[in-house]
């Protein structure tokens, strides 16, 4: 039995590979990105699933052997409720505490007025950045932490201990998950490392979108300074989790660079500068970078054809995947293109015909991964997602 699974792993691991390379596997894998639709599956709550991450686990092994997927996240519920808590984390709403059970986690947008980075206080975040986030705006986002010149408290004290110990626990967790992933259902972990551009990091943790808008035009010159100062420490933090075996990408999830968030002369001038070289260097260190493309970026594809052939694996949300694949396709692998609204509220047969549609017009040649738009959560239909997944095995053979 073992035997087996190691050689149904070794399949899924090659036709997962070889399509990201852009080229012809023996059929279109299947890489779904669950989240809370693994609980919905396997029986839990929103809330067991952030508060338990072995209940997160099981749930997503649940999934990836029911549905007879090739690759899969070892748990796309990323918040737990014990490492947020221990350190009061205060930018989630966490599932039982601060929202109804049944929903799941929520990103509170800080407020322009009381962002966790002040706009006068670029110039310390250029010239310190770990200094910055640790010193100032670490005690800023957690209920716990004192700041900087205060005295100390118990609280705080245990904050870092209850913290650190959390860190190692959950991310430890998932080396045993993608083991048993492997052993148990032959399933490919399918991501490892993690990146995101330095403008979304101002944008999502620091100033907060509306505050970043105003620096755009305000102090434009200490934005572009920031980005660049932060670019190496993301480009470390990409390495640090990236596979050893060059396999399984890098993701990267794509924010606020897109339309309408930011102008075309803001992307060229801030964020694609400061993102491109990372993605480049990643791809000299052997490793592909998953482009998560959240919302539409279509305005920007010829700029992602800069990059290198084979340098990132496209992932198609709001787009139109099909456009996508005329710019892109003789380049890089694609991904998704399945509506989650079609998963969430529409029928099996109305899946099928557009599975059908997308597989027709973009992986006859190859080089695409079959997935939904976005991340499937609680909304999403159980005979729908298997939809998904039936047809796709039934008429993606190559």
């Amino acid at each position: 039995m073992a035997r087996d699974m190691e050689q149904l792993y070794a399949q899924r691991l090659k036709r997962y590979v070889t399509a990201m390379r852009n080229e012809k596997p023996d059929m279109i894998p299947i890489r779904p990105f669950v989240a809370e639709f693994t609980a919905k599956y396997a029986g839990y709550t929103c809330q067991e699933v952030a508060h338990d991450y072995e209940k997160a686990f099981i749930a997503a092994r649940k999934c990836a052997a029911d549905f007879d997927w090739d690759a899969v996240v070892g748990n796309m519920v990323y918040v737990w409720t014990a490492l947020t808590q221990a350190i009061g984390l205060k930018y989630y709403a966490i599932p039982g505490i601060d929202i109804p059970a049944e929903f799941g986690f929520q990103y509170r947008e800080p407020p322009e007025d009381n962002a966790y980075m002040k706009p006068e206080e670029y110039d310390q975040l250029v010239e310190d950045p770990t200094g910055y986030l640790f010193n100032i705006w670490l005690p800023r986002v957690s209920a716990d932490v004192v700041p900087m010149g205060e005295p100390t408290s118990f609280r705080n004290n245990l904050s870092f201990l209850k913290g650190g110990m959390a860190m190692m626990q959950y991310f430890g967790g998932f080396g045993t998950q993608n083991a048993l992933l492997r052993s148990e259902s032959g399933t490919v972990s399918a991501i490892a490392g993690i990146l995101k551009a330095p403008l979304d990091i101002l944008a999502d943790k620091l100033r907060g979108y509306l505050g970043l808008v105003t620096d755009l035009f305000e102090r434009p010159k200490k934005v572009r300074a920031a980005c660049e100062a932060l670019m190496p420490h993301l480009l470390h933090v990409a390495l640090s989790g990236a596979d050893p075996e060059n396999n399984v990408p890098v993701s990267i999830w794509m924010h606020r660079g897109c339309v309408p968030f930011i102008s075309f002369d803001q992307f060229d001038n801030f964020y694609w500068p400061t993102l491109k070289p990372i993605i480049e260097e990643i791809w000299k260190r052997g490793h592909q970078v998953l482009f998560y493309a959240e919302g539409n970026w279509n305005p920007h594809l010829k700029s992602f054809a800069e990059l290198p052939d084979q340098s990132i694996i496209y992932h198609c949300d709001k787009a139109d995947i099909f456009e996508i694949h005329k710019v892109l396709g003789h380049k890089f692998c694609l991904s998704g293109g399945i509506p989650n609204t079609l998963l969430g509220y529409s029928t099996p047969d109305k899946v099928r015909e557009c599975c059908k549609k997308v597989i027709d017009g973009v992986a006859r040649d190859g080089g695409y991964i079959m997935d939904a738009s976005a991340i499937i959560q609680n909304d999403a239909k159980i005979e729908n997602v298997k939809a998904m997944t039936d047809f796709t095995r039934e008429y993606g053979v190559y």
